[in-house]
């Protein structure tokens, strides 16, 4: 059987995946499938920076706005769902391209991923509970007591990941990272043109900021408001997102609202950092810069053939 050829767009945040993603889809009759942990969400909109009606310019997307944020998403989640939508779409005579920043979610489609135990709510309280009144540090040096190699692939700050890491490791006796080897793809399903945007530090820094600036306008913080209004709490796993952590945090009256917007822009950078931390381990990826636009698309055209 002929396997699928996908066109990826990944890079940071604030590279200019969505534009690039929109101009391939257009020039290459294709639909967009956003691989983005936080636009999954409904009713956050300018905080994840969905494109815009006139950003989509016609180009179906898919994967925005699908649960609400107290609902569970995973990268199982996203496997399953993306792998329908590209049959849907290669189905339609298009040409399936996806665009995001959440390495994850872009790993579990094209190389598999270990679904793991169910989880143990008792157990993730008792780890939450540890990192409260402990820290996150002292989570994650329980994580490398266990699994060193999974925490070195893991930020302290993802308590998420550090605690399902844990969780699998007490349920399972055996470390994720060995699980997760062992249960990927023995062939990937799809052939993959994987497009790396690097703009560089100073012109991503920049975009950064102009994006924080932007949300901040576009009523960022009334976002956060109307969601608290609704029944979202500070705790669920999206309102701990960058942008809305932030503006929980001033809502709460932990800092002023400058202070709020410098915070979004430092976590912004970091985050941009660690993004590009995981991509450079794939060599797969061919990296361009975004306006290298002529370049992108021959390279995609090519491998489309």
């Amino acid at each position: 059987m002929e396997k699928t050829k996908l066109v990826i767009v990944c890079g940071p945040t604030a590279s200019g995946k969505t534009s690039a993603a929109v101009e391939l889809a257009l020039a290459l009759g294709g639909e967009v499938i956003s691989a983005d942990s936080m636009q999954v969400y409904k009713f956050m909109d300018i905080g994840t920076a969905k494109p815009t009606v006139e950003e989509q310019r016609g180009i179906p997307h898919h994967l925005i706005s699908v649960v609400r944020p107290d609902e569970e998403y995973t990268a199982a989640h996203f496997k399953t769902d993306a792998a329908k939508k590209i049959s849907e779409i290669a189905g339609r005579g298009k040409n399936p391209v996806i665009a995001g920043g959440t390495g994850l979610y872009i790993k579990a489609l094209t190389q598999g991923l270990f679904d793991g135990p169910q989880a143990d709510w008792e157990l993730r309280r008792e780890l939450l509970e540890v990192a409260a009144s402990k820290g996150r540090e002292a989570l994650h040096e329980m994580l490398k007591k266990v699994d060193p190699i999974k925490a070195a692939s893991i930020h302290p700050n993802n308590v998420h990941r550090v605690i399902r890491a844990i969780e699998v490791f007490e349920l399972a006796g055996k470390p994720i990272s060995s699980l997760q080897k062992a249960h990927s793809f023995n062939e990937s399903p799809y052939v993959c043109l994987k497009i790396g945007l690097d703009p560089g530090k100073e012109a991503l820094n920049g975009a950064i900021e102009r994006r924080v600036d932007k949300m901040v306008s576009d009523g960022l913080l009334e976002e956060t408001k109307a969601l608290i209004d609704m029944g979202y709490g500070y705790d669920l796993k999206p309102m701990r997102g960058l942008g809305y952590k932030e503006m929980s945090g001033f809502l709460k009256g932990e800092y002023g609202f400058e202070e709020a917007v410098s915070l979004i822009k430092r976590d912004t950078r970091l985050y941009a950092k660690r993004q590009l931390t995981w991509f450079r381990k794939d060599t797969e990826i061919k990296w361009f810069a975004p306006t290298e636009k002529e370049k992108i698309l021959s390279q995609a055209a090519e491998f489309l053939g």
